[in-house]
């Protein structure tokens, strides 16, 4: 498992380095956005995607006893999650799971919550379907994120809340949600018939052995009010092949989530999705153990070297993913002037913190799941280019 190595990935058809060009207007930079890795994913998963290729038929495939026991028995053994091969329900991914929550379970103008600075596509579906987005967010004391939650209470008691998306871990600020919070979060909702809806994608990119609780396992109120969506994609690196599980104890809940998907007819997986999730449940966990350590070790050259050299930028320690969230605010530039500078004074291609809220205003996320030699040149672009700014501000 060489994750130093380099795996070229121009002209594959992928978004992160194929499409630079057309989000960011230029192909000379260190893409660093998208959160997708650059390493190769685990063995087994390509060797089982090669069988089915080598096999040449491509017929409709269905999610076997197999597959979901691979699910339940990976959540079991990776967070102590017992659950039930009936809770699972297939989607083509997260945000369509996100997407079809809403469209079941309220109706046009109805009000959903969700805590900002959060991932962007948590404001598009709530506002796309013509419901009204409530924001809840989070707070920053002594440089550690954390919940509202008595801000959260006041707006519940207000009334008329629907749905709750929640974000666990955390996109971008990197936390991993204390029971105290989860189980604070949960008794607010059941007092007032909220249904949370969390996304759960970075469950397994955790820093901290066990330190993820899956929202279910919180209470006999949480499994009842509760729509778990996960995904071996982030953990694996398998976004491209469009596979997620979202797990529903609740029968009623999970009936009325599987009618709106028949309604779409998007309930079908593919041959590679399904091979590569089973693998990946079934034999992917030390690979996982190896990318977690590596990745750990970028995370600590960043905060090290923007600790010694680049005092003006903060940088937060995430407690999971591998996105990093960088405070640019010292530097007194405007949201674009940031995204400019490093884009065209770095190089570096990251996301704009506004993109997840106004309350992440002259903040950037950086993704750091690539090879460390790819970390050290962002590095030295940015200290670079900061070298010039000091030198302009005289």
């Amino acid at each position: 498992m060489n994750f130093d190595k380099l795996v070229s990935r121009h002209k594959t058809g992928c978004v992160k380095w194929d499409g630079m060009k057309n989000f960011f207007g230029t192909n000379d930079a260190l893409p660093m956005w998208v959160a997708d890795m650059d390493f190769e994913s685990p063995a087994p998963v390509i060797e089982a995607m090669r069988q089915h290729v080598e096999h040449g038929v491509f017929g409709y495939a269905m999610e076997t006893d197999e597959y979901k026991q691979s699910i339940a028995d990976w959540m079991k053994q990776r967070h102590a999650w017992e659950i039930d091969q009936d809770w699972i329900v297939f989607c083509p991914g997260v945000v369509p799971a996100l997407s079809f929550a809403v469209q079941a379970f309220t109706q046009p103008g109805d009000k959903i919550v969700i805590q900002p600075p959060v991932y962007p596509p948590f404001h598009n579906v709530v506002k796309d379907h013509g419901r009204e987005l409530v924001l809840n967010p989070l707070k920053c004391e002594n440089g550690r994120y954390s919940m509202d939650l008595e801000g959260l209470e006041a707006i519940l008691e207000g009334g008329h809340i629907k749905m709750l998306i929640l974000c666990s871990p955390h996109n971008p600020v990197g936390r991993v949600w204390t029971r105290g919070e989860l189980e604070a979060l949960v008794q607010l909702c059941a007092r007032h018939d909220v249904l949370i809806v969390s996304d759960e994608i970075h469950a397994d990119l955790v820093y901290e052995k066990n330190a993820h609780i899956p929202l279910t396992q919180i209470s006999g109120d949480a499994k009842k009010r509760s729509i778990i969506c996960t995904a071996p994609s982030k953990t694996f690196n398998i976004a491209g092949l469009n596979t997620s599980n979202v797990i529903i104890p609740d029968p009623d809940i999970r009936s009325t989530f599987k009618k709106t998907l028949e309604l779409y007819h998007v309930g079908s997986i593919s041959t590679l999705g399904s091979a590569a999730t089973q693998a990946a449940y079934t034999s992917g966990g030390e690979w996982l153990d190896e990318v977690l350590s590596y990745m750990q070790q970028n995370i600590d050259y960043v905060l090290d070297y923007i600790g010694k050299h680049i005092p003006e930028i903060k940088a937060y320690r995430p407690e999971a993913t591998y996105l990093m969230w960088l405070d640019f605010r010292a530097l007194g530039m405007t949201k674009d002037e940031v995204a400019d500078f490093l884009l065209s004074k770095a190089k570096l291609a990251l996301n704009k913190g506004s993109a997840f809220g106004a309350e992440g205003e002259g903040f950037m996320r950086m993704n750091i799941a690539c090879p460390k030699a790819t970390v050290i040149e962002a590095m030295e672009r940015l200290n670079t280019a900061m070298k010039d700014w000091r030198k302009a501000q005289k």
